[in-house]
């Protein structure tokens, strides 16, 4: 469970940023959402980063699949990376409402994400992936930067 509640913990920071976030943006203070919307998506880009060039390199290694689950999660990360691209456009034009629309894709888009990685993916990773081997890699990971 070392990678899953690594994992997991991180989730929930994001979720937390993106909470602030669009509580700022319905309170109408733009420079406090800027600010919060920076912080989320940053550790949500930061997050990717880690995994896909780390946790996903590591897993795949070792199953040999490059093909199944962590395509998907690339997929999908590419999918956020759009949203958030368009939220800040929002943010940066002050449209509330348009905010508010994509804040609601892309909380119904990243717990759909979070849940297969949570269930799925990290449970895989910990499974398979050795001790010795979860614990380089969380290590690795924790270096990593934007």
């Amino acid at each position: 469970m070392i990678i899953t509640n690594y994992m997991r913990s991180e989730h929930r920071a994001c979720d937390e940023l993106f909470a602030d976030a669009e509580k700022s943006v319905i309170d109408g203070d733009f420079t406090k959402a800027e600010e919060q919307f920076l912080k989320f998506s940053n550790e949500t880009l930061r997050h990717f980063k880690k995994e896909e060039d780390e946790l996903f390199v590591v897993f795949e290694s070792i199953t040999g699949n490059s093909e199944g689950p962590t395509r998907v999660m690339r997929f999908e990360h590419e999918q956020v990376r759009g949203v958030i691209g368009k939220m800040a456009e929002a943010i940066e034009s002050r449209d509330k409402d348009a905010y508010l629309s994509l804040a609601e894709s892309m909380m119904i888009l990243l717990q759909q994400h979070n849940m297969k990685e949570e269930q799925m993916l990290y449970a895989m990773c910990d499974r398979v992936i050795p001790q010795d081997k979860k614990e380089e890699t969380l290590k690795n990971m924790d270096k990593i930067e934007l």
